[in-house]
C-alpha cells in the first residue's frame, strides 16, 4: 500500500470516528485495496446496509461482518493496523 493511501485511508478511518460518514466514505470509494474495502464495509455497517456492507467485506481478503460487534472498536481496529 502506498504511503500517500495509507495516509487517506488513516483520514478517512478518523473522519468516520468523528461521526463524518460522508467524507469518510468519498476517500474510501476512491481506492479498492482490502483495507480500503474493509473501511468501506464498516461505513456501510454504521449506515445499516447490512447487504452493502457485506459486498465490501467479500473483497477485504477475509474479513467479515461478524467479526465485530462495534464498529468504533472495529475502525480502531483499522487504524492501527494503518499506523
Amino acid at each position: 500500500m502506498a504511503n500517500m493511501n495509507r495516509a487517506e485511508l488513516l483520514k478517512a478511518v478518523e473522519l468516520a470516528l468523528s461521526g463524518d460518514w460522508d467524507a469518510a466514505h468519498k476517500i474510501a470509494q476512491d481506492y479498492s485495496d482490502p483495507t480500503a474495502n474493509w473501511i468501506h464495509a464498516v461505513l456501510h455497517k454504521i449506515e445499516g446496509d447490512v447487504w452493502n456492507s457485506n459486498y465490501w467485506y467479500a473483497r477485504t481478503a477475509g474479513r467479515r461482518y461478524e467479526d465485530f460487534d462495534s464498529a468504533q472498536d472495529e475502525l480502531v481496529t483499522i487504524q492501527q493496523h494503518l499506523a
